[in-house]
């Protein structure tokens, strides 16, 4: 039986709120399968669009999973802007670091869209790990990947070219199948994500983009960006 104790049932049909999320759960490619979740007391719960999941600094005491909506992964300076280190698609973990560290979160999580949410009480996540070694592989090897990225984005910092920073991007996104639509190659990602997520203004994304499209790295058809192929980096 599956235990939806946070969702609110008020305004919305509860049968058909089920069925959306047995049809996502039956249809995502998982972090860690949801009905082993639910077996391990994990809850699902609802959280509206420019909410706060956690904040930086905060204290860890879940383990999250995404099940619908995008969640954008988040620095915020002294200044108010925003550094965007990923954003969050259904079937992904987030905010993992405290899990095994005990620190505090590194980062805020906010909820770009409104989204459905899978969390597990941070010991009996421990434990479900130690009962299921192989998850703790995937751990790892999740965490060095972001790792690996996060190198060569802070590389790119180094480097003043935004085409070079963009091309980075773009090419890691597609690598690991994320913020890409599969049928058409949509870059589901907004100017200002972009912006957000290399360090660069608006404006030199805006530019930067009408140049590749204008030498064919990528298509821009009515403000939606397509992009199928890896983009070949040339350095002078």
């Amino acid at each position: 039986m599956i235990n939806i104790i946070y969702l609110d049932k008020q305004g919305h049909n509860w049968d058909s709120l089920l069925t959306l999320i047995l049809f996502i759960t039956l249809n995502l490619k998982k972090m860690i399968d949801i009905n082993l979740l639910l077996a391990w007391g994990a809850t699902y719960k609802k959280i509206s669009s420019g909410e706060s999941i956690f904040r930086e600094g905060q204290l860890c005491s879940y383990y999250f999973q995404l099940v619908s909506g995008n969640v954008r992964w988040i620095n915020i300076d002294a200044e108010g802007r925003e550094c965007i280190h990923s954003i969050i698609e259904p079937g992904e973990s987030f905010g993992e670091f405290p899990l095994f560290d005990d620190g505090p979160y590194a980062a805020s999580a906010i909820a770009e869209t409104d989204c459905i949410l899978i969390r597990l009480y941070k010991p009996t996540f421990i434990n479900l790990l130690k009962e299921n070694t192989s998850l703790l592989f995937d751990f790892t090897r999740l965490l060095t990947k972001r790792l690996r990225f996060r190198y060569s984005v802070i590389r790119t910092f180094a480097c003043h070219n935004p085409e070079t920073r963009i091309i980075n991007l773009i090419n890691h996104l597609k690598t690991e199948g994320k913020n890409f639509c599969k049928e058409c190659y949509q870059l589901k990602l907004t100017r200002q994500q972009i912006a957000c997520m290399t360090g660069l203004r608006v404006e030199t994304v805006i530019r930067t983009m009408r140049l590749m499209h204008e030498k064919g790295d990528l298509v821009i058809c009515k403000g939606k960006v397509y992009c199928k192929d890896m983009i070949e980096v040339i350095t002078i």
